[in-house]
């Protein structure tokens, strides 16, 4: 989502806190009454890793999804995924295919299933998700849920959250006045923070707290996908789109690869793409992302767009600490980890 220009400043937005102290009551009874037992949270047979964020708006959850999966795989974890699939029109619960529509399913579920080899299932009710994952596939060990820190009814066994390291918590106030769904105070309680990008000396301190990079790989041609350039190929009239939660880091990252005087083209969050979208852009080559990537491959384009993927790195390994959590855990409750 575009995220008001106000939420970086206290005024006029202040005239939102009347509002904002409304949201924060209504959520902070909500945290309560699950926390009193008085709504039920339900368990999964396996253990749940939650991958979400306090602030409305792109932080980086899904690259973070995306490397947890590849990393525990390599460690010999079975993890599947439940989504939302926000953007999509999945009534109930649904599998996600690998060249499925992301009209159906949401750009950010397919590019999981697309890129992680692990089932992904998407849904409004996780719990129900989740079920049908371990269902359809019973030797997954582990969950990881590509956001919904704010959906209790799914109990987790652990919480990791993502935080945009460039605009941080913004102007630190709850909806609609700020961009924060829970209050800053909610950090304390989670098992570790991830910091996207740089500028988190400004952001709350945390015990456990990772800083991710976004490192480009070669790019690959929405045509041809199996033609790939090196991003230090590309010379002459560039172009570059991004329909993400932040577009400037994208461009950000090009400029970071020596890519100069491209033309920045932004769109909001799981923007739609039409053909129309890409008309009036006049360039030798198009660089998107991946989450864009799986919107514009069924559009007729031509051969000059690229998609550039980024694998995360983290530092320190948030991988690591994970697999250990999972053990300690499968150790301790029983809980079926691997």
């Amino acid at each position: 989502m575009q995220t008001p220009a106000y939420w970086q400043s206290r005024f006029p937005a202040a005239l939102l806190l009347p509002l904002a102290a409304l949201f924060g009551l209504l959520a902070a009874v909500r945290r309560a009454f699950y926390r009193l037992g008085w709504l039920k949270s339900e368990r999964l047979a396996v253990a749940v890793v939650i991958v979400g964020n306090i602030s409305a708006g792109g932080a980086g959850k899904t690259p973070t999804v995306r490397y947890l999966a590849e990393r525990l795989r390599a460690a010999g974890f079975n993890p599947g995924i439940v989504s939302r699939g926000y953007g999509g029109r999945v009534d109930g619960v649904a599998e996600v295919p690998p060249q499925g529509d992301p009209a159906v399913y949401g750009d950010e579920p397919l590019l999981l299933a697309a890129t992680t080899l692990c089932p992904v299932f998407v849904g409004r009710d996780r719990v129900a998700a989740g079920r049908a994952l371990l269902a359809a596939h019973p030797a997954t060990d582990v969950v990881l849920c590509d956001d919904g820190l704010q959906h209790y009814r799914l109990a987790r066994d652990v919480e990791i959250v993502v935080i945009d390291g460039a605009r941080g918590l913004q102007n630190g106030w709850l909806l609609p006045a700020g961009p924060l769904r829970e209050p800053a105070s909610r950090l304390a309680g989670v098992d570790a923070v991830v910091f996207n990008g740089d500028g988190a000396a400004a952001l709350p301190p945390h015990p456990r707290s990772h800083r991710m990079a976004l490192v480009p790989g070669a790019a690959w041609n929405l045509a041809e996908p199996a033609k790939t350039r090196p991003l230090a190929d590309f010379g002459g009239r560039l172009a570059a789109l991004a329909g993400i939660g932040h577009p400037a880091r994208f461009f950000a990252t090009l400029h970071a690869a020596g890519l100069r005087a491209v033309a920045e083209y932004p769109f909001p969050d799981h923007h739609a793409y039409r053909a129309e979208d890409l008309a009036a852009i006049e360039a030798d080559a198009v660089l998107v992302t991946e989450k864009d990537a799986v919107k514009l491959a069924g559009l007729s384009l031509g051969g000059n767009i690229w998609a550039v993927p980024v694998a995360a790195e983290l530092s320190p390994d948030l991988a690591g600490w994970l697999v250990q959590r999972l053990l300690d855990l499968k150790n301790s409750h029983g809980r079926q980890t691997a």
